[in-house]
């Protein structure tokens, strides 16, 4: 039997370490080759000489790449275009597929401690330095049923290092509420050594509170991560790739700053809630849709979707509808008819909490797939089910209205579920 030998080149520059891999798989075993050089300042003029040092090694050519990954951040600003750019520029030069990995995540996987089977379940909380006494925050479960390998709970942000034990204490029990009452925070990242502070924090509610290491990302990590996503999605093209930003204004002045400005308006304090969509939700649910789709479903078109008996649900934080799906359970598989964030609460991991919990819910449906339709036009939504394990099953002609009385075709992507 014939076997493909792939080579995967990673670049990871979202902190002061500057970091190339070269995985390579060979008849199902994995070799990894890393360069890394720790300087601020440097990430321009290193990166692709290193990159070019390392295949030397290897002896590997730029053709022979399958794919090149990168650490999308959040992090450096200047730093994450570096990776970026150049991952686009090898992309585009050698007509291969990139591959963003979130940065942070990358701290959670290198901090990871398989647990036993008695042990609670463990919340990676991974906390990294964002300078001006501000952290980057992000939490991962540990989930064989994710095409990663986790499952993310809380999207990037940015948060106070002052405000993490409050943010703690306000989002663990809707974890415990999903994820059993035994459970576990394990915090990581290099902000547990910029900020000591952080590692005499309280989860509060009877949660333990574990500390990791202050670790960073590493290329490494990096390329391993890519390497589950190649086999799950094979990557997206380098016009598609962008950096993970959420820091809304990289500098304040000090006046502003004396003012309480600064860190992110997108940082999340309050839980997101998952609840089912009722009647009183409507309102709220078809302004949302009518402040994102050009061809909006109607209030009557929710409305008859409930009495139908379709699953629907919305997203509420402190008594506001940030975003909403509806799904129609059909006896093979879960078709999602509709998912929605509102404008200004969208790139917050709204949408991939509400997706998510149409997976779950299919499961327990015993439903083996999940389909939906996406407009080809929308690459931000093609992207988004990309990297959340969908893939492309057909096209349907003519499917959506467009403008000036056209239509427009769907892409029909499916993604498989396996079994809880």
């Amino acid at each position: 039997m014939l076997t493909m030998t792939l080579h995967i080149l990673a670049l990871e520059t979202s902190s002061s370490l500057c970091g190339v891999a070269l995985l390579t798989q060979d008849n199902g075993q994995v070799q990894v080759r890393t360069l890394e050089h720790d300087a601020t300042g440097e990430h321009a003029e290193r990166l692709l000489p290193m990159v070019d040092s390392l295949l030397a090694q290897a002896g590997i050519g730029r053709s022979q790449l399958a794919a090149v990954a990168f650490g999308q951040g959040p992090g450096g600003f200047t730093g994450l275009r570096v990776a970026c750019g150049v991952a686009q520029g090898i992309g585009f030069a050698l007509t291969i597929p990139v591959i963003p990995i979130v940065s942070l995540l990358a701290v959670a996987v290198r901090d990871h401690q398989p647990r036993t089977a008695m042990a609670p379940t463990s919340v990676s909380v991974v906390v990294q330095d964002a300078r001006m006494g501000e952290v980057y925050l992000a939490a991962y479960l540990a989930d064989a049923d994710a095409a990663s390998g986790w499952r993310e709970l809380q999207a990037p942000v940015l948060l106070n290092a002052a405000h993490v034990e409050h943010w703690l204490q306000q989002t663990v029990p809707a974890w415990r509420a999903v994820h059993g009452v035994d459970l576990a925070i394990r915090l990581a990242g290099d902000a547990l050594q910029a900020y000591p502070e952080l590692t005499q924090l309280q989860a509060g509610h009877g949660c333990v509170l574990e500390q990791g290491s202050p670790l960073r990302p590493d290329a490494s990590t990096i390329a391993r991560l890519a390497l589950v996503a190649w086999h799950s999605n094979g990557g997206i093209a380098p016009e598609l790739a962008a950096p993970l930003y959420v820091r809304d204004k990289v500098a304040y002045t000090t006046h502003e700053r004396q003012q309480g400005m600064g860190g992110n308006p997108k940082a999340q304090v309050s839980p997101v809630s998952i609840l089912q969509m009722a009647d009183e939700h409507l309102d709220e649910v078809a302004a949302i849709e009518l402040s994102v789709q050009s061809f909006p479903w109607t209030r009557g078109n929710f409305a008859d979707g409930l009495k139908a008996g379709y699953g629907a649900w919305v997203a509420s934080q402190a008594g506001r509808i940030l975003g909403f799906c509806m799904v129609m359970f059909a006896p093979d598989v879960a078709h999602v008819l509709v998912i929605a964030v509102t404008p200004n609460s969208q790139k917050k991991g709204i949408g991939a909490l509400l997706l998510r919990h149409c997976e779950h819910e299919a499961r327990l449906r015993g439903l083996p797939a999940m389909l939906l339709e996406v407009r080809p036009s929308n690459l931000n939504a093609l992207n988004f089910y990309r990297h959340r394990g969908f893939r492309q099953l057909a096209i349907r002609k003519d499917y959506y209205p467009a403008a000036h009385e056209q239509r427009e075709d769907a892409c029909v992507m499916e993604k498989k579920l396996d079994a809880t």
